[in-house]
């Protein structure tokens, strides 16, 4: 039996949509769509992206036979796309991310152009990564210019891009729970409300959210042919160039200032001895090349350094870290090696992704964008009894739904790092005992090999799904 599923959220483009048939990525074109591949398929700016791996590969698909022909007949066209490795959204993104995958979205932009073509969305959802390569997928984005109209997908790149930027640069907020909790972006009169005076003197605010917050209240709702009038008033594609190119060098010129968090410095920081973290590292690397790994997912990765060594014999790796600044830090040291098998996410397992958007099938919860192989769980499960207040049983139970073999560690409340954590609290964490963990454990796993370090407060495990 042929499986068909439609992309969550595809239904908000009219013109195409996305499906899977058999572990392909299928996209189907109406006659204005297909007009627009046409066009786009023949532009030397497309086939050069997609060759640099910016741009997803796509083809047109000819055989179509084992597709249901009650999916395909109301297209005039299919494509194929490439399948990325791991689904992520922008709510899950550190700042340098949503930076350069906005530096993307402009280039492309203003490659189009050049051959007169045009972006008509701006969605930050129409970026997904290979390792720290952004990749853009939304192929019907590009369309033909028409001369004289404006670029429609300004106010958007300024909802989803610039204004969490902002955000983060100039207050020092984290943009995530914003895009988590409007799927659409920052609105302009919201983020014009959020900034003081003196931050209208900041490089672009004045600009791009006051102004744009008052052309908002003034056109919002008006019956006005606003793109004829720009035609009449002598509008030229020139400007678009000039807007998105001002664009490109404020957006380059944002950065993050904060240089430590909590975690961010655990690799020099963390309370090993020099022999237990390198007995840790052994154990790891031991469990991960008893065989080889699709995908892995390092839940609390920190900087990075498990994650490093799951990829030595790993398809890909998820590193997922609450810590906004760490990750930020792993992105940019993977970026600058091209590390294309780790993927840097910012992400709270203590409250994870939910399913987002219309009906709750737009954008997925984290465990419906494919399951991994291998779970890594190191130096955590304290921080999620404890920290968080999750029953240690639902947290295991959790895990076990995920992955068919997992890497954990249990840290005992005699260490140093859980005392600190019950410092200021009353201790009615019960449940966080040694003997109780692994009964929860064994539940569901056949505990393969354990060891306990030389501190005696802390003991690896690997275990396998029971079958």
């Amino acid at each position: 039996m042929t499986h068909h599923a439609i992309e969550p959220g595809s239904f908000r483009d009219r013109k195409s949509r996305v499906f899977y048939h058999d572990g392909a990525v299928l996209r189907g074109l109406g006659k204005d769509a297909l007009e627009a591949w046409e066009m786009l398929s023949s532009a030397k700016f497309f086939s050069r992206y997609m060759a640099e791996g910016y741009v997803i590969p796509t083809r047109r698909a000819e055989d179509l036979s084992q597709v249901d022909s009650a999916i395909t007949d109301e297209w005039a066209a299919v494509l194929e796309h490439k399948a990325v490795p791991f689904i992520s959204y922008p709510y899950e993104w550190c700042f340098g991310m949503l930076k350069d995958a906005a530096l993307l979205q402009l280039e492309l932009l203003l490659a189009a152009l050049e051959e007169d073509m045009i972006l008509k969305d701006s969605s930050a959802f129409n970026f997904q990564w290979i390792g720290t390569k952004p990749v853009f997928i939304d192929i019907p984005s590009f369309e033909k210019l028409n001369e004289g109209e404006p670029w429609a997908g300004y106010r958007q790149f300024c909802q989803m891009f610039l204004y969490p930027l902002f955000l983060q640069a100039y207050k020092n907020i984290p943009f995530q729970n914003w895009l988590r909790g409007n799927i659409d972006g920052i609105d302009p009169e919201h983020f014009s409300n959020l900034m003081s005076l003196r931050d209208f003197l900041r490089p672009g605010v004045f600009m791009h959210v006051y102004l744009q917050a008052k052309l908002q209240a003034k056109y919002g709702s008006t019956q006005a042919d606003i793109k004829g009038g720009l035609r009449r008033s002598g509008f030229h594609n020139a400007m678009i160039k000039a807007n998105a190119t001002r664009l490109q060098a404020l957006v380059r010129r944002l950065n993050w200032q904060r240089s430590s968090s909590e975690w961010s410095d655990y690799a020099k920081t963390h309370s090993y001895t020099d022999t237990d973290f390198q007995r840790k590292e052994a154990f790891v690397r031991e469990a991960v090349r008893l065989q080889r790994w699709g995908l892995v997912w390092d839940l609390g990765c920190n900087v990075g350094a498990f994650s490093r060594i799951a990829a030595e014999n790993a398809d890909y790796v998820v590193a997922m870290d609450a810590d906004h600044l760490a990750i930020e830090h792993l992105y940019h040291a993977l970026k600058a090696e091209g590390n294309s098998s780790i993927l840097p996410l910012v992400m709270n397992v203590a409250d994870p992704s939910p399913n987002l958007g219309w009906k709750g099938t737009e954008r997925k919860a984290l465990p419906l964008r494919g399951n991994p192989d291998l779970l890594l769980c190191l130096a955590l499960i304290h921080h999620i009894v404890i920290s968080a207040n999750i029953p240690l049983g639902d947290f295991v139970e959790w895990l076990s739904s995920l992955g068919q073999s997992l890497i954990i560690e249990f840290i005992t409340k005699e260490d140093r790092m859980v005392k600190t954590l019950l410092r200021n609290k009353e201790d009615i964490y019960r449940d966080y005992e040694q003997g109780y963990f692994e009964q929860c454990l064994s539940r569901a796993y056949e505990i393969k090999h354990r060891e306990r370090l030389d501190s005696g407060t802390r003991f690896l495990y690997f275990a396998r799904k029971r079958t």
